[in-house]
């Protein structure tokens, strides 16, 4: 079972959209787990407090590295990955979430307020993951996010293996452009290659569109490709 461990002081936040289609049926049957820890119940004042101000001044406040190191310390005893959603952390990527997949889980830190105590961080060997250049107001959909896309890729949950192998990020590539019944709408027919029956021809069609899309609306993952990767 792939185990997914969430520290978190809205645990109520979960399973939320991870309790509904795919990701919620594999929860359902056994193929993940989703074990939820409340930051707040490992602090030790009757105000269950989680947070204090900037050491140096500035707005905001900061979560305390004493209370998060003893909820980490709880949840976090075997090998699994201990990321902290960060949005100063190393994007998100495909390959990254495969290899998250294939091993026996994760254990994710959601941040609130203006951050975590740097100490903390280094401390418990948290790495700190994005999933863009934006800021949320807490790390709960992002780890939602990431749990989603990983859970997705779990032996058995997906129900064809070439939707996977097909899709975006894949090959270093965009999807292709997708078609279905009507054949006509509005006045825009599904492309003839794909009615064709020519399955040359369609996989050929497909690989161009995924180039093109790739090339005009992602340059920076065109440019990664290896050398003599059309």
């Amino acid at each position: 079972m792939w185990r997914a461990g969430v520290l978190t002081i809205f645990p109520d936040m979960f399973p939320g959209p991870l309790g509904s289609s795919l990701a919620g049926k594999a929860l359902a049957t056994g193929t993940w787990s989703l074990d939820l820890v409340d930051i707040r119940t490992f602090a030790t004042d009757k105000h269950r407090t989680v947070d204090d101000t900037p050491a140096g001044g500035g707005p905001g406040m900061v979560m305390k590295a004493d209370v998060l190191a003893r909820a980490i310390d709880a949840a976090a005893e075997d090998d699994r990955p201990r990321l902290l959603m960060s949005p100063r952390g190393v994007p998100l990527t495909q390959p990254r979430v495969e290899s998250l997949a294939a091993g026996p889980g994760v254990v994710l830190v959601c941040g609130r307020f203006e951050g975590v105590d740097e100490r903390v961080i280094a401390a418990r060997g948290l790495e700190e993951v994005s999933v863009g250049d934006y800021v949320l107001s807490g790390g709960e959909i992002a780890a939602m996010a990431l749990l989603d896309a990983c859970v997705r890729l779990l032996p058995g949950v997906m129900g064809a293996a070439a939707s996977v192998a097909e899709e975006s990020f894949a090959d270093g590539l965009l999807e292709y452009p997708q078609y279905t019944r009507p054949q006509v709408f509005e006045g825009q027919a599904i492309p003839e290659v794909l009615t064709s029956g020519d399955h040359g021809k369609i996989a050929a069609w497909r690989r161009a569109e995924a180039e093109r899309l790739t090339r005009e609306r992602r340059p920076d993952l065109w440019a990664r490709r290896p050398l003599g990767k059309a």
